[in-house]
């Protein structure tokens, strides 16, 4: 079969259909205190994996898995985790800093009805893999890029996504019983929400504002913009 006989027409979307791709995208939120009790069905989910696994990988290795905790037990001891960990955390921020950060809620690991772990696998496609030659770490790309795929979904099925970022790395695999090969690259809490905050949290809450992009893009070369 002819590699013509798979190509399909690449026009832009029409006016609805790409407002509300930039919807999803500037409505976006790390959700951590909205999650309502409303179940997540299998058919709703089913449809963010779908989504998080047609996201781009080097060398179409396709290094993810999708290991789904709804078990109460394990949510705990995750949340235990997270908990030993932030406290550590917020011992590193100056003290000024430290009544602020302590006010910010930072996970929603027993309050969503799903959480997720999005993980690498880095030996998926073998010893040598095309595009990763050079570059160890785009198996580890790829996998966010999962992330990001299954956050927009979310966003426009009305579900809210966190990303707890805040364990240590032993402690997650112990409690999800991590092969030595598989990295966890996201642990998310998932569930439906009825309201989103109409800018990013960290910045209602006065923890840091959005850089202008203006500062952000230079021209041929660092710096010259």
């Amino acid at each position: 079969m002819s590699t013509e006989s798979h190509l399909c027409e690449a026009a832009a979307f029409d006016e609805a259909a790409r407002a509300a791709v930039y919807a999803a995208i500037f409505s976006r939120r790390d959700v951590r205190s909205q999650f309502t009790d409303r179940p997540v069905d299998e058919a709703l989910l089913t449809r963010l994996l779908r989504a998080a696994h047609h996201a781009p990988s080097v060398g179409f290795m396709q290094p993810w898995n999708f290991l789904v905790i709804r078990d109460g037990g394990v949510k705990a001891q995750v949340q235990a985790a997270f908990a030993r960990a932030n406290a550590e955390a917020e011992a590193m921020f100056p003290e000024d800093r430290r009544p602020l950060y302590s006010a910010l809620k930072l996970q929603g690991i027993t309050d969503a009805p799903v959480n997720l772990c999005i993980t690498c696998d880095r030996t998926r496609g073998g010893e040598v893999v095309l595009g990763r030659t050079h570059n160890r770490d785009m198996d580890l790309y790829s996998t966010v890029c999962a992330v990001q795929n299954l956050w927009l979904a979310a966003r426009a099925e009305g579900v809210g996504v966190g990303w707890v970022s805040i364990f240590h790395d032993t402690d997650l695999r112990a409690i999800l019983g991590l092969p030595d090969h598989v990295v966890p690259v996201a642990y998310l809490c998932i569930g439906h929400v009825d309201q989103l905050y109409d800018q990013p949290e960290l910045q209602v809450k006065g923890w840091r504002d959005r850089l202008p992009l203006e500062d952000l893009v230079f021209r041929d070369r660092w710096e010259q913009r």
